[in-house]
């Protein structure tokens, strides 16, 4: 699959692409830097932090259904994957936007989505998610 979205993709967008497609979203974290931020679509806040950013993601793939990576565009350290996916049966469009540290792990992981109505559904579902998981009390703090 990824080698059909970008012939020279690097090791750890690759990584990223199979662990998404199969589901295992506690695996998300393998690819993540210690102090990775996290700029969601939802609302102006910054995720920052491994375990946080993590979480967050996994219950991402939770709530996205139909998800499927359309275009993977970069090089070295920048990349664009663009995706659609649906959030409780609407349709929407996206794109991942990745920088990668000089580890080799991702640093910045910026999401940017469509239709607005679509995203509005995706803050009330998280929102529902985290406040039935107590990980979030404590990641909310470091928020603030």
């Amino acid at each position: 699959m990824t080698a059909d979205l970008h012939p020279d993709m690097h090791p750890t967008i690759a990584k990223a692409l199979e662990i998404i497609a199969s589901g295992d979203h506690e695996k998300i974290a393998e690819v993540l830097a210690e102090d990775v931020r996290f700029l969601p679509p939802t609302y102006w806040a910054t995720w920052t932090g491994r375990d946080p950013v993590a979480a967050v993601l996994g219950h991402v793939g939770q709530v996205f259904s139909d998800f499927r990576y359309r275009r993977v565009m970069g090089a070295g350290n920048d990349w664009a994957l663009e995706f659609q996916c649906k959030v409780n049966g609407l349709d929407a469009v996206g794109v991942d936007l990745i920088t990668l540290g000089e580890d080799g792990l991702i640093s910045l992981f910026e999401v940017v989505m469509r239709p607005h109505k679509t995203v509005g559904e995706l803050r009330e579902a998280m929102a529902a998610r985290v406040k039935t998981d107590p990980r979030f009390l404590e990641y909310r703090k470091a928020l603030s």
